[in-house]
């Protein structure tokens, strides 16, 4: 049943980026794509948070270093958002990262600044 609402979840949240990535083109900041993105997230009535800081713990004490995700989509799917040229390694190291310091099993990273969002859109699973 999890597996299912996390896919159809997906459907949605790739749906929405195409909607933005069609309405607002590439070659614009980051900001303004999450900002399009929560709202067209919104607009199909799910739960969004941005910018939440997940903490860093080592051997259960909470070093003093945040991470902030982008989005949260229903408590479950991280989305890490970008406009860049090419996606390099430590973008993909970042979503990986949150994913394993949040305990969530799906994430999309997503680079808005490409002619087609299908080449900017790339899915990461931790245990799912």
């Amino acid at each position: 049943m999890e597996n299912d609402f996390l896919n159809k979840l997906s459907q949605e949240i790739l749906d929405s980026c195409f909607h933005v990535h069609k309405e607002m083109g590439p070659g614009l900041l980051e900001s303004i794509y999450v900002l399009c993105l929560v709202r067209e997230l919104k607009n199909r009535k799910l739960n969004v948070l941005t910018e939440v800081s997940i903490p860093l713990l080592y051997k259960g004490i909470e070093l003093s270093k945040d991470f902030r995700i982008d989005i949260l989509v229903e408590n479950e799917i991280i989305i890490e958002v970008k406009s860049v040229e090419i996606i390099l390694p430590v973008h993909q190291a970042q979503i990986i990262s949150y994913l394993k310091l949040a305990d969530k099993k799906l994430g999309f990273l997503v680079n808005f600044n490409v002619p087609l969002l299908k080449d900017g859109f790339k899915r990461f699973v931790n245990n799912f």
